[in-house]
């Protein structure tokens, strides 16, 4: 986070809050499982191979689609350097919003899949040279590095390197708690919200690269 410019750090808060936004969404129409957290449909995935083998399919092809997200992403971003932040937001907004159709539809497992591939995308859009450089869908390693940060300013010794995955956390637990409360009134607002949001990350990566 601390490398990039204020514009940019900005932008990956914003990715992280769609991320959060995406997830509790994916989360409340699956049942429990996740279109962004893998870590989590891994466990999932593993108990469930042990109890009931059949239930670990769900949480397998979610997986699969966010790993082809990611790839389809990364080989995207090879050919767009440069502008590749704008044509990734542009993918994660259109796919969403064809997701967000299909679940007004009645179809929420295309919903899910298509969540998933989305969010592999948006883990793209900061890399440099093939890496990813902010994770923005989740958040274990940005809260060690914020807990390695308060240590260090316990110790009177504060490492710059730390600042701001604080606020990367937070961003992505108030996009969780916004995706929760739209669920409350209808899932499908809130992956229209979540499409409305890409929209604008897209515009303002616009704005960024120019």
């Amino acid at each position: 986070m601390h490398r990039y410019d204020p514009a940019r750090q900005r932008l990956a808060l914003g990715l992280a809050g769609l991320a959060g936004l995406v997830d509790a969404t994916g989360f409340v129409v699956a049942g429990g499982y996740f279109t962004s957290f893998m870590s989590g449909n891994t466990t999932r995935m593993g108990v469930e191979l042990v109890e009931r083998p059949a239930l670990a399919l769900a949480p397998l092809g979610l997986i699969a689609c966010f790993l082809a997200g990611v790839i389809a992403g990364a080989m995207t971003g090879k050919r767009v350097r440069g502008r590749h932040k704008r044509v990734l937001l542009g993918l994660v907004a259109a796919v969403l919003g064809a997701g967000g159709g299909l679940l007004a539809a009645g179809l929420p497992i295309p919903f899910l899949a298509l969540s998933a591939m989305a969010m592999g995308l948006a883990n793209n859009v900061f890399a440099r040279d093939g890496e990813v450089t902010v994770g923005v869908t989740y958040m274990t390693g940005a809260l060690v590095r914020f807990g390695q940060g308060v240590a260090a300013r316990l110790a009177g010794a504060p490492l710059p390197s730390t600042r701001g995955y604080g606020l990367l956390w937070s961003a992505l637990a108030l996009g969780a708690a916004t995706g929760g409360g739209l669920c409350l009134i209808a899932p499908v607002w809130a992956a229209g919200t979540a499409t409305i949001a890409a929209l604008a990350l897209w515009l303002f990566a616009l704005r960024v690269e120019r």
